[in-house]
């Protein structure tokens, strides 16, 4: 095996396919990069779960494939100097590394025992522009559950129907849902859950582009494909919740807030509250207004943000970081408050002319007296 290669483009397509590389497996071969050289040269890195391909432009000489140590090799190309890199791999698996005047020879190991990527066909996919998908993500993914005792909820729910692509994550204590609407019908009906470690890698390469990414859904598995890169895992197996149901459909109380005001109203009181502190902060909506107050053993804080509508003086109360996690993902500058009483939880929504879909949930934290 002999190619060139420019350093740039060869340090960003090992840096993705290292992500999926076992740090340590019963099968050898997975914790290094398997590196193939036809057309073009692929990198992937594989730990039985979540795999990642990466195609490069080379210029290819000899063809061939082996496993090389991947945090070895990343840390070789990434310290070249800035010019093309040379590899060439013998046959007796020794690598020789050059680029300017610097020269590395290590050892690569036989390909035969890297196992293969699931297949699955690259035909009937799903496409969506990159920052679109990426939206949906970064918008719900907070919200999963890291509870491995139902492991269906540690994934987010994707739905795709003739004219939308919605995504929802959820924990038990909060739901976040987003929403795209695709711009031709998709003539498609799915419903399935990708592990949120997946989407936090697939949201990792796709780039801030209208370019398109495309998802396919195979028995076991989704394939993402994001410009020369490409993503296979195993989807989830269980019965999601149902999160139309659990949404209420009737919200008396509905307030129209700055969502920068009231996200800095919110940290300032937060500021008095840790992982071991653990108060909620007591709000009171009234005319035109939000109070905050919370209490702990360091103190107390009060804040007050101007909003758009009656309260009706309902006082609730809800866990700080819980709501800041979904005002900060928020998409919009202004955001509807939907409310009802204190035992239901709080509906942020997009206010009324907004081109966004969204909705997030929070449920309350039961006050006491005094707190």
């Amino acid at each position: 095996m002999k190619f060139t290669c420019e350093k740039a483009k060869l340090v960003s397509a090992i840096s993705v396919a290292i992500r999926t590389v076992a740090p340590k497996s019963a099968i050898a071969a997975l914790e290094g990069i398997h590196m193939r050289v036809g057309e073009d040269l692929q990198l992937t890195g594989f730990n039985l779960e979540t795999g990642i391909t990466v195609r490069v432009e080379a210029d290819i000489a000899e063809c061939g494939e082996c496993i090389m140590p991947a945090r070895l090799f990343f840390d070789i190309v990434r310290k070249m100097p800035d010019d093309e890199v040379s590899i060439h791999v013998d046959a007796d698996w020794k690598v020789h590394l050059r680029s300017g005047i610097s020269s590395f020879s290590i050892m690569a190991t036989d390909p035969e025992d890297y196992p293969e990527l699931p297949d699955v066909a690259f035909t009937n996919g799903i496409r969506i522009p990159q920052n679109a998908l990426r939206e949906l993500i970064s918008g719900t993914i907070f919200a999963v559950s890291q509870n491995q005792a139902r492991p269906i909820l540690t994934g987010c729910l994707i739905e795709v129907d003739n004219e939308t692509i919605t995504m929802v994550g959820v924990d038990g204590f909060r739901l976040a849902r987003r929403c795209y609407h695709t711009a031709e019908p998709t003539e498609r009906l799915l419903k399935f859950v990708v592990p949120a470690e997946a989407l936090r890698e697939v949201e990792k390469i796709l780039e801030d582009s209208d370019e398109p990414a495309t998802f396919t859904l195979g028995p076991k598995h989704i394939l993402f494909e994001m410009g020369a890169s490409t993503l296979v895992c195993r989807i989830l197996e269980g019965e999601f919740l149902n999160w139309r149901r659990v949404i209420p459909d009737f919200n008396p109380i509905r307030l129209c807030a700055n969502v920068n005001a009231l996200t800095a109203s919110i940290e300032r009181v937060n500021l008095i509250v840790s992982e071991k502190l653990k108060s909620p902060v007591r709000c009171l909506f009234s005319q035109d207004c939000a109070d905050f107050r919370t209490v702990t053993t360091i103190g107390s804080a009060h804040d007050v943000c101007s909003l758009s509508g009656d309260g009706k003086e309902l006082e609730i109360g809800f866990n700080c970081r819980y709501l800041l996690d979904a005002l900060k993902a928020v998409p919009t500058d202004e955001v509807m408050l939907e409310l009802s009483n204190q035992l239901s939880p709080i509906i942020l929504t997009p206010c009324e002319g907004s081109d966004y879909d969204y909705s997030y949930m929070v449920l309350p934290v039961r006050l006491k007296a005094g707190t």
